[in-house]
């Protein structure tokens, strides 16, 4: 079963309240995305420690219900 952009947004917004949030659904079959996401919840943390926040989040559903997540990820930028 594939996800929806809603769906998997809730998901990362549930994890990551402050985040801004950007997801592009990359063939148009609710199974393959990009997400940008930013949140302070990243701060001083590796990439890889950012991707496995993200998969923790997601809560088992990456490689069933979601099959492939490009990820662009990084602590909130000061404005």
């Amino acid at each position: 079963m594939a996800m929806t952009v809603g769906e998997l947004e809730a998901m990362l917004r549930s994890a990551f309240q402050d985040a801004e949030i950007q997801i592009e659904d990359l063939a148009g079959d609710g199974d393959h995305y990009r997400a940008l996401i930013r949140t302070d919840a990243f701060r001083g943390k590796s990439r890889v420690a950012q991707h496995q926040m993200v998969y923790a989040a997601l809560q088992g559903r990456m490689g069933s219900d979601l099959h492939a997540l490009a990820l662009v990820t990084g602590p909130k930028t000061s404005a």
